[in-house]
C-alpha cells in the first residue's frame, strides 16, 4: 500500500507544475466552472494515457522521429495559439457564461485531450518519468504490479486535476467580473506564449536541424 500511495503521490508531482493544461484550466474553471475545468484534466489524461501505453510498449522511438516531431510542435503550436486567443476573446464574454451561455464540456474535454497530445515535451517528460517507472520496476514486480502503480500515477493527476478544478472554479464566485475577465487574459495570454514557444521549436527543427 505504502508503494501504491507513493505513486499517487508521484501523479499528483507531476500534474502540479504550471503548463498549458493548468492554464487551461484554469481559465475554463474561472470563466464556465468546475465541470468544464475538470474536463480539461480528463482530456489531457486521456493524452496521457495514450503516452504511457507508447512508453509500456515501446513504441515512443517513433514518436520521437524528426518528422513526427516537427508535426507536433507545429499542430501544438496552432492548437495553443488557438486556445489562448479564443480565450482572451471569450473573455470579454464572460458575463453571458455567468448566465449560462458555455461551451459544451465535452469541446472543454477535446480541447485538453488536443492540447496535450499535441505536446511534444509530454512525450519526452513521459519517456522520462514513466520510463524511469518501468526501469524501476519492470525487473522486481509483474506486469499487474506495472499496471497498478501506472492507474496509481493517473489517480494522482486526477486528483490533482480536481484540486485545479475547485480552486479555479472557487475563485469565480468571489472575484469581480474586472478581474476574472483580467486572470483569464492573462491564462490566456500563457497559452498563447507557449504556442509561440511551440511555433519556434518547429522552425527550429524544421530549418536549422
Amino acid at each position: 500500500m505504502a508503494i501504491f500511495l507513493s505513486y499517487v503521490f508521484l501523479g499528483l508531482s507531476l500534474g502540479a507544475p504550471i503548463g498549458p493544461i493548468n492554464a487551461a484550466q484554469i481559465n475554463q474553471g474561472i470563466k464556465n466552472g468546475f465541470f468544464h475545468s475538470w474536463f480539461i484534466g480528463l482530456g489531457s489524461i486521456l493524452a496521457e494515457l495514450f503516452f504511457i501505453s507508447a512508453v509500456f510498449f515501446g513504441v515512443v522511438h517513433f514518436l520521437e522521429t524528426e518528422f513526427v516531431k516537427t508535426f507536433l510542435w507545429s499542430f501544438g503550436a496552432f492548437v495553443l495559439i488557438y486556445t489562448g486567443i479564443e480565450s482572451m476573446h471569450q473573455s470579454q464574454k464572460l458575463e453571458q457564461t455567468r448566465d449560462g451561455g458555455k461551451d459544451s464540456v465535452f469541446k472543454a474535454f477535446f480541447s485538453g485531450f488536443l492540447i496535450s497530445i499535441s505536446n511534444p515535451l509530454s512525450i519526452l517528460f513521459w519517456l522520462g518519468i514513466y520510463g524511469s517507472v518501468l526501469a524501476n520496476t519492470i525487473h522486481k514486480y509483474d506486469n499487474e504490479h506495472l499496471i497498478l502503480y501506472g492507474a496509481a500515477i493517473i489517480l494522482g493527476l486526477m486528483l490533482w486535476d480536481v484540486f485545479m478544478a475547485s480552486v479555479s472554479s472557487g475563485f469565480r464566485n468571489f472575484l469581480t467580473d474586472r478581474m476574472l475577465k483580467g486572470i483569464s487574459n492573462v491564462t490566456g495570454l500563457s497559452l498563447l506564449c507557449f504556442g509561440i514557444y511551440f511555433g519556434y521549436q518547429a522552425i527550429v527543427l524544421l530549418f536549422f536541424s
